[in-house]
């Protein structure tokens, strides 16, 4: 007799094993070409600032040794602890996919010895980053970022050049109510100090704190500054304050730097509360806020890190930079109804009558695209009135006809869908004819 409870056990795991087939992993998204046409235009305006300032491209890989971002990013870090997706490959190495940007980076300069190349070297990138985090508006398990690091310059021209490259970008976009906050968070010269008489005040405090804070109340008490715990940000208020404690080089570098923002006509605020979840950062952290996103408020994030480079095996060789997260100015751009122009349909949608026309149609499409011009072709069979209702879904600018006619006398109608109007056009001119049209409106 058949075991009924087996059986449908079996008929639930297939169930399940069908629907994981066909939906994407939790904290996970697919970009759909509705979406990548504005992620294009993100990109082209990204890529343009970078190239006016004088920076140039890096490309890492997705995953690194996992040891480099334990030292690089801090093994007392939420991003090590909790947050990374590590595993061991086939050789029995223990490889993470990347949290984060600055930390490969930082490896590529050291390994091809970039360093021995005039400083500063000024690197922009576009990667995936990868946390285990619970998903939520702004936040991903995978996520997309815009990054530029400055390697080799200990002048705070170098941090206002950083932060005005991002300030550029975003207002470029109509971000105009973002808001700048920047702190110093010191160097290992007066750190120890202020993380002394930070665990005096929090001491008293210490049963309370939540447990991750107490873990970092011995490794790394600034990060509970950082702490999204509605107790432990209360807790918190009233604590001591970096600014306090900077050294004299400390102080001097942010005044220098508050100048240099003054200078660049750069709005911001000190926000002594930025301490920013890495654990590489020296003297200069800033952030980019939006309160229009929810509670992941922080659209661009970054600062100063002088003696990463030397952690990593590398020289004593300063570096400055910033992360900038895509998903969340994409929300921070929709919730602001800013709308980024939609990409263009093809400047020609080619369509035939017949199979000899439908041959010749094949090698007007080839030839317009020779030439320059964007063209789409029926590759589904459609009738006519069905090719020009798809020509007018895509958003095709003309469209084409070829039939008998136009086989034999070498002209076709060329009709400007969104006027309607039509004139005869040579097939041999028709890519002449749209690109001098394209011209002459530019």
């Amino acid at each position: 007799m058949p075991n009924v409870f087996v059986e449908e056990l079996c008929r639930i795991v297939a169930s399940e094993e069908d629907i994981m087939l066909t939906k994407a992993p939790k904290g996970t998204k697919d970009i759909l070409p509705a979406d990548t046409a504005r992620w294009r235009r993100l990109e082209r305006d990204f890529v343009g600032a970078c190239r006016k300032a004088g920076f140039e491209e890096i490309r890492t890989p997705v995953f690194e040794h996992t040891e480099l971002f334990a030292r690089g990013i801090g093994d007392a870090s939420d991003v090590v602890r909790k947050q990374m997706y590590t595993f061991e490959d086939l050789g029995h190495r223990s490889v993470t996919l990347r949290p984060e940007g600055t930390a490969g980076v930082a490896r590529a300069f050291i390994e091809n010895k970039m360093y021995a190349e005039p400083l500063p070297v000024k690197l922009w990138y576009e990667i995936s980053c990868f946390r285990y985090e619970r998903p939520q508006s702004g936040r991903f398990r995978e996520f997309h970022q815009f990054g530029i690091e400055v390697f080799g310059s200990h002048d705070m021209t170098a941090d206002a050049e950083v932060i005005g490259l991002a300030d550029a970008f975003l207002r470029g976009l109509g971000l105009t109510e973002l808001s700048l906050r920047v702190n110093s968070i010191g160097c290992p010269s007066c750190r120890p100090s202020y993380r002394e008489a930070l665990k005096v005040f929090l001491e008293p405090r210490y049963t309370e704190l939540c447990d991750t804070c107490k873990l970092r109340y011995e490794r790394n008490p600034l990060r509970i500054l950082d702490c999204k715990s509605s107790v432990c940000h209360e807790l918190v208020h009233g604590a001591p304050v970096m600014m306090d404690y900077l050294c004299e080089e400390c102080r001097s570098a942010f005044t220098q730097l508050e100048s240099y923002l003054t200078a660049r006509s750069i709005a911001y605020e000190v926000d002594t509360s930025i301490v920013r979840g890495l654990d590489y950062y020296t003297k200069t952290a800033f952030e980019f806020v939006s309160d229009m996103i929810g509670a992941q408020g922080t659209v661009c994030g970054g600062g100063r890190y002088d003696h990463l480079i030397a952690e990593l095996g590398g020289p004593d060789v300063p570096g400055v930079g910033f992360g900038l997260g895509i998903e969340r100015l994409l929300l921070l751009l929709e919730n602001t109804g800013i709308e980024l122009p939609a990409e263009p349909g093809p400047d020609v949608f080619v369509a035939y009558i017949g199979d000899g026309a439908k041959l010749r149609a094949q090698a007007v499409a080839t030839d317009l695209r020779a030439s320059g011009v964007s063209a789409d072709i029926d590759t589904a069979a459609r009738g006519i009135k069905g090719q020009f209702k798809y020509a007018d879904r895509i958003g095709a600018r003309y469209a084409l006809t070829i039939g008998d006619n136009e086989l034999s006398s070498g002209v076709a109608p060329l009709k400007d869908m969104a006027t309607g109007d039509e004139r005869k056009v040579p097939l041999a001119d028709i890519a002449k004819f749209i690109v001098g049209n394209s011209e002459g409106e530019g």
